[in-house]
């Protein structure tokens, strides 16, 4: 069942303005701490105008604003194209982001991205989706999990600015059925 009060829209480069504003805001609130002097250079690598626009200009990357009440509250990245290690064979989607702000969490948007991701699988005949997660997000861990992710691996992130404690991610996976039922 579909909250009425959710939408979303899926972008492109002349909406990078607006993507800036809404992964600035979403970043923020929620992964500054992470970092021994704020991030700034993180945030500007990822959330410039001109970088976002270099990768809404990739075909094979696919965003999403997502709205509540009509007010932007977060953002979907997916890779349309993306193998996962070691299952080179499967045709499979990367889950890049969800980023939300502090304002949108505990409302299903959460869930409701995720099944529009699974609807997008769907479409597109996909055997596999995939994402990584911190492996301090324990709440984001079991979220995916009851949506029926599994952890398949682990991937180290090599910035030194960033705090050691914070650097481990888990990658999880979840295998599409045949009939694509996913919940």
């Amino acid at each position: 069942m579909r909250d009425k009060n959710i939408s979303i829209k899926k972008i492109k480069a002349e909406d990078a303005a607006l993507l800036s504003q809404v992964a600035n805001k979403a970043y923020c609130d929620h992964y500054l701490h992470l970092w021994n002097e704020g991030g700034a250079w993180y945030i500007e690598k990822s959330f410039a105008i001109k970088n976002l626009e270099k990768e809404l200009n990739d075909a094979n990357a696919w965003f999403y604003i997502v709205y509540y009440c009509n007010e932007a509250v977060g953002f979907l990245k997916l890779n349309i194209d993306a193998a996962l290690k070691g299952e080179e064979h499967k045709n499979a989607l990367e889950l890049e982001r969800i980023y939300l702000t502090k304002s949108a969490a505990g409302k299903g948007i959460g869930s409701f991205l995720l099944n529009y991701t699974f609807e997008i699988a769907t479409a597109k005949n996909k055997e596999l989706i995939w994402l990584k997660v911190m492996d301090s997000s324990h709440t984001a861990i079991q979220f995916y999990k009851k949506m029926g992710f599994e952890i398949c691996g682990t991937h180290y992130l090599d910035f030194p600015q960033m705090k050691e404690e914070f650097r481990g991610m888990c990658i999880m996976k979840k295998t599409l059925s045949k009939t694509h039922d996913h919940l």
